[in-house]
């Protein structure tokens, strides 16, 4: 693979690229000639996946953050550092995302699912949206999940305080993103921003290896 290709001269923006499905976008866009910014909630894994990225890419640019994307104070402390580390992003792949056996709150006292895999989304994007105005034509790219249709979202409830189901909480939250998808591409049409969701298939990405009961070893 080379640095030099059909994404030569943009940049793209990657969250949960430390791997999985979020490592194989960022190596692929920076086998296509992209300079990818790499997000993770890892200093030191988010450093190996760049660097990685690095060695079977000759020449490839790669820009690494750190970030827990589940805060709302760390997402908008990232985009702040995006915005000041590049003068312009084509492309915002929003990929960070995990299913939980067991309900959580995060520091600002948000269920963790709805909060990393759909508000994560929602408040990157927005925060971003103007560079990515200024970079037009650029592409925000969701990555939801074909779970969404079997996703209820319940406002009375939305911290899951009545009841955790945690692959019904991962839907709710891929609802989530393929509304917010749908309401945002309304929104920006004629902007020359595009915004897409995408459902990747059933894959092996060790997305539900942080939970040690039988629901992580049957996931």
């Amino acid at each position: 693979m080379s640095a030099r290709g059909p994404m030569a001269g943009k940049t793209v923006l990657v969250t949960g690229a430390t791997s999985g499905i979020g490592y194989e976008t960022a190596l692929g866009l920076a086998g296509a000639g992209a300079c990818v910014g790499l997000v993770g909630r890892d200093g030191g894994r988010t450093e190996r996946a760049a660097s990685d990225i690095r060695a079977a890419v000759p020449g490839a640019q790669t820009e690494t953050f750190v970030a827990d994307l589940s805060s709302q104070g760390e997402t908008r402390r990232l985009a702040s550092q995006v915005r000041e580390r590049f003068a312009r992003l084509d492309v915002l792949v929003n990929n960070a995302g995990a299913i939980f056996d067991r309900r959580a709150e995060t520091v600002d006292g948000i269920e963790r699912t709805w909060a990393l895999d759909h508000l994560g989304y929602v408040l990157l994007t927005l925060e971003l949206l103007d560079l990515l105005k200024a970079s037009a034509p650029a592409r925000i790219v969701n990555v939801a999940s074909a779970a969404h249709a079997r996703g209820r979202i319940d406002f009375d409830d939305i911290d899951c305080r009545k009841g955790y189901q945690p692959f019904a909480v991962y839907c709710r939250a891929k609802l989530g993103n393929v509304l917010f998808t749908r309401a945002l591409a309304r929104r920006l049409a004629g902007s020359g921003v595009t915004v897409n969701a995408l459902h990747p298939g059933v894959i092996d990405s060790g997305f539900a290896r942080g939970n040690r009961s039988l629901f992580g070893l049957f996931w």
